[in-house]
């Protein structure tokens, strides 16, 4: 009998919105695995770091901070060999993912390696999106509206079309990227409608209009846009 790959979501930070689900699968594992940029701390271990046993064998997948595709296929080729070798032996391996697994998750680049061949359970997470418009107070839609999620490293003429279009938008992955976007935004005449959201449910967390933003943003921030009306009634 081989053993069973679990992908957990972990949630955007608090350690509190970890599901029933997650806690009880982290706290009996033998086996964690997760990702990491760069050789930093994993910030879905971070979250998880009280629940996960003292005696698990941890598998760490150090992905490289780059916009190739190969050091970071390589770093999952390699992850996906080391959690084999460990479900081929029998054992179940827990791997955390911030946020939701396949909501632009990291699980799922094992998920495409390793399906095909083990049994793999996704366990779902709160995401970043819920998350930050929770914290905000904002709803993002009601009834027919529609949400469109776009991420921040888009072209600008492409994130311009795409907002312009839209009817309530969220804006992922807005670090480097954020004086693109908010030129953008205010060029379109919405930026009274946009607020900013940085670091949700964490304790240096900051919510503010986007008018309000820091000149740098960093990779967990987010901007929300509802159009039409404004966002903090």
């Amino acid at each position: 009998m081989t053993g069973k790959l679990y992908g957990v979501g972990v949630g955007p930070g608090d350690p509190d919105l970890m599901t029933l689900r997650a806690h009880r699968l982290i706290s009996e594992a033998r086996v964690v695995a997760y990702p990491t940029l760069a050789g930093t701390e994993s910030f879905a271990r971070s979250i998880a770091a009280r629940v996960i046993p003292d005696a698990a064998r941890e598998i760490v997948m150090d992905v490289p901070m780059t916009t190739a595709r190969e050091p970071a296929q390589a770093a999952y080729d390699a992850g996906a060999a080391e959690i084999a070798a460990v479900l081929e032996a029998g054992c179940d391996v827990v791997c955390l993912c911030e946020g939701d697994p396949f909501f632009y998750g990291s699980f799922m680049y094992l998920f495409a390696r390793l399906s095909g061949r083990f049994d793999v359970e996704v366990v779902p997470g709160v995401t970043s999106i819920t998350a930050c418009a929770a914290r905000a107070g904002l709803p993002l839609a009601a009834r027919n509206e529609r949400l469109t999620v776009l991420p921040g490293p888009l072209p600008e003429g492409e994130l311009r079309a795409r907002i312009e279009g839209a009817e309530s938008v969220a804006i992922m992955k807005v670090g480097r990227h954020l004086a693109k976007i908010r030129g953008v935004i205010d060029a379109l005449g919405f930026t009274d409608q946009a607020v900013y959201v940085e670091r949700a449910t964490l304790a240096e967390e900051v919510i503010c209009p986007l008018v309000e933003a820091p000149e740098k943003a960093p990779y967990f921030s987010m901007i929300l846009l509802t159009k039409g009306a404004d966002p903090w009634l």
